[in-house]
């Protein structure tokens, strides 16, 4: 190498005290690979430095599957945490319409949802007044409703839980609000032997808060937990 070509002596002397310096910096050394490889010439190929890209682009891909991860397992103990507030706070009345009330108001919030609605399927009419004195969040429904909402009447199995995106109607369960929700969660109850099934009716104002490429699992315990919440009172 000519004099002229010489890097500047107190770069040298820096590189040399500390050159895996520039084995951390990526960008350097992909500048150090292309100046070789125009060294060579371009009738010659540099299969290190194919391999090398190869490498760099693996690693790459492995990383944001690793930051993926990462942030799945927070999104999933958030969620767990959040579950678990919200069935601390359902057990805490000791009435029936603190039950509901709480359950359309700080249980709502707890997990972030905009309208949660109980339907109770029962032969009783809706306008019975010992209905009414419950409150919005309940929905009395003739025998047979549950299954027909989650399956839309379609010839398919009934799930503990299914997620879905909705437009808005007019006669939906969510009411006043119904013109507003985009997504809901359908948490099918089982109260026990002799009793007609139930559901937990979650929506919100968030297309993507519930679609069927999520997990259920923390919804179908949260259900369960529900559910035996509600033998006690049925009881």
């Amino acid at each position: 190498m000519s004099q002229g070509a010489m890097i500047d002596e107190k770069i040298r002397e820096t590189i040399m005290a500390a050159p895996e310096a520039l084995l951390d910096d990526t960008d350097i050394m992909r500048a150090l690979v292309a100046a070789n490889e125009r060294t060579m010439g371009g009738n010659i190929v540099d299969l290190r430095g194919i391999a090398m890209e190869r490498l760099e682009s693996r690693l790459d891909r492995l990383e944001d599957t690793h930051r993926s991860v990462i942030a799945a397992a927070y999104d999933n103990l958030a969620g767990t945490n959040q579950i678990h507030r919200a069935v601390l706070r359902m057990m805490e009345p000791t009435k029936f319409e603190d039950f509901l009330k709480d359950l359309g108001g700080d249980v709502a919030d707890i997990l972030r949802v905009d309208s949660i609605r109980l339907v109770l399927e029962s032969v009783s009419k809706a306008e019975d007044p010992a209905l009414r004195k419950l409150g919005d969040v309940l929905a009395v429904a003739e025998p047979g409703y549950v299954e027909t909402y989650v399956t839309q009447g379609r010839n398919t199995p009934l799930r503990q839980v299914t997620l879905r995106q909705v437009q808005p109607a007019k006669d939906s369960l969510f009411g006043d609000k119904s013109d507003f929700i985009r997504s809901e969660a359908c948490l099918v109850l089982d109260f026990g032997e002799g009793r007609l099934p139930g559901m937990l009716l979650m929506g919100s104002e968030d297309p993507h808060q519930f679609n069927q490429a999520q997990g259920t699992d923390l919804l179908a315990f949260f259900g369960g937990v529900f559910e035996r919440a509600m033998r006690r009172w049925l009881g």
